[in-house]
Parts: structure tokens; sequence; C-alpha cells
């Protein structure tokens, strides 16, 4: 890993085509600016990492085996629903 110290307004390129610039700074919090080509996909990690986890889950969701167990799975897990009591069915100790 490279590590860099650039102020406000200093930049970084990557190749030939790819610029970050310091656009500002703050003492939690730092704004770039990315200039790159059309055809190179600029992402933020959480939002990478997210994409990853939904293909991945997508893909596995289109199994039919993967599906059915599951759903066996979320059934043994789900708890048996509260019966509903009516006002009447209360008693009461206070008089």
């Amino acid at each position: 890993m490279l590590i860099i110290r650039r102020r406000r307004g200093e930049s970084i390129v990557i190749g030939e085509d790819i610029e970050i610039e310091i656009l500002e700074t703050s003492p939690t919090q730092v704004k770039l600016g990315i200039s790159a080509p059309k055809d190179v996909t600029v992402l933020r990690s959480e939002i990478r990492v997210t994409r990853d986890v939904n293909r991945t889950a997508s893909s596995q969701a289109a199994n039919p085996e993967t599906l059915n167990l599951l759903v066996e799975q979320l059934r043994e897990s789900t708890p048996e629903p509260a019966a509903v009591v009516s006002p009447d069915e209360i008693k009461s100790d206070i008089p």
C-alpha cells in the first residue's frame, strides 16, 4: 500500500487516465474528486461488498434446492405465533 500525504488542491495520478484530487479536508473527512474514463468503474468499498453479496445471494437463490433448504430453515427457526386473547378472557385481581 502506498501512503502519501496531499493537501487540498493537490492530486494523485494513477496510470495515464485516472486522477484523484483532494477537494476538501476536515478533521474527520476528506472529500475526493475522481476523474476516470467512463469504462473504469469507481465504487466506494462498502458498495462493492454489498454488490458482491447480492450477486452471491441471487445466484444461490436461483438454485431451487438451496431455496427449499432456506425455507425449511426459516420455518424451523420461526417461533409459533402467540395466542390471541380477547379482553373478556383476561381476569384481573384488581377489584
